[in-house]
């Protein structure tokens, strides 16, 4: 497989970085995970805004634009014979060496990483767990797509021997968050229901979107702080997120769902589908 690795097309077994680098000593870096559709990089603008603000607000001193990023794809495709242009990309902006300590600095050579993986067939749904394990609050002013994955991988844990289910998180104060890999919703007699990022939520691209989607078609929606009860009294509840676009849920815990067969879901699934060879961002809808 072949990578990026700070602007060179190099073989993925030959990329290193520093034992000094802050991301892996302290997981100080950022990603973007976005899909590919026939080389076209979907909502890549969006992506990068999301990446850029998190850069500056980490002192990390670089900002990507999409022409760079879109060319480093079209080589990664070529070169990794990815010939219909279908992929998943995974970018990552790493703080570089900041030396063995740890203290407040400015990160003047970050290391950028970029790579692809082909795409799996979507499921038509998913279950759902309802977590244990908490979500744990932002670290700083917002949920940032950081390279600190700990809450993460623990979750995931949790769910060890059930890879078609998605781990949903609560708050500690008893809201639903979101999905270990996902922003979770729900519909109740029509309208669609989200939690807000306020809780503690990647303000998801693809979640994003969807609400974007959602005022197009004139589907009511709702964000906020919801209980539990009120996601498991629901008609209809899907998962979102930039690979496996919209799933629904066939059940969480032991409350069944329309899953595939949802009609506000199916509506939203046929409209994305319509987006995702052209848009470069949600604006232009």
């Amino acid at each position: 497989m072949f990578v990026f690795l700070n602007s060179k097309l190099i073989k993925g077994e030959e990329a290193s970085v520093s034992l000094f680098d802050h991301g892996y000593m302290y997981g100080l870096g950022v990603f973007e995970t976005f899909r590919t559709y026939q080389g076209h990089s979907f909502l890549l603008a969006d992506h990068l805004a999301r990446l850029n603000a998190s850069l500056s607000e980490l002192g990390i001193k670089v900002s990507l634009n999409a022409e760079q990023v879109h060319g480093m794809v079209q080589e990664l495709l070529a070169a990794n014979q990815m010939k219909n242009g279908d992929a998943a990309v995974r970018l990552t902006v790493s703080a570089g060496n900041g030396g063995p300590g740890f203290s407040d600095q400015v990160y003047e050579e970050p290391v950028i990483s970029c790579f692809l993986r082909p795409i799996a067939s979507p499921a038509d749904q998913k279950q759902g767990q309802v977590l244990q394990l908490r979500r744990n609050t932002p670290e700083g002013a917002f949920r940032m797509k950081s390279s600190h994955y700990m809450n993460n991988f623990l979750a995931k844990k949790e769910l060890y021997g059930k890879p078609d289910t998605e781990g949903i998180f609560l708050t500690k104060e008893d809201h639903i968050c979101e999905g270990i890999v996902s922003n979770v919703f729900w519909v109740k007699n029509g309208t669609v229901f989200t939690p807000a990022p306020e809780t503690g939520a990647l303000d998801g691209i693809t979640r994003k979107f969807v609400l974007a989607l959602c005022r197009k078609l004139n589907v009511p929606y709702k964000e906020g702080f919801f209980p539990l009860h009120e996601l498991l009294s629901a008609e209809e509840a899907f998962m979102t997120n930039s690979v496996q676009e919209v799933i629904p849920f066939s059940k969480i815990d032991i409350q069944s769902f329309a899953g595939k067969d949802g009609a506000v879901t199916q509506k939203l699934k046929e409209e994305y589908a319509k987006y995702r060879h052209a848009l470069w961002s949600r604006d232009e809808l």
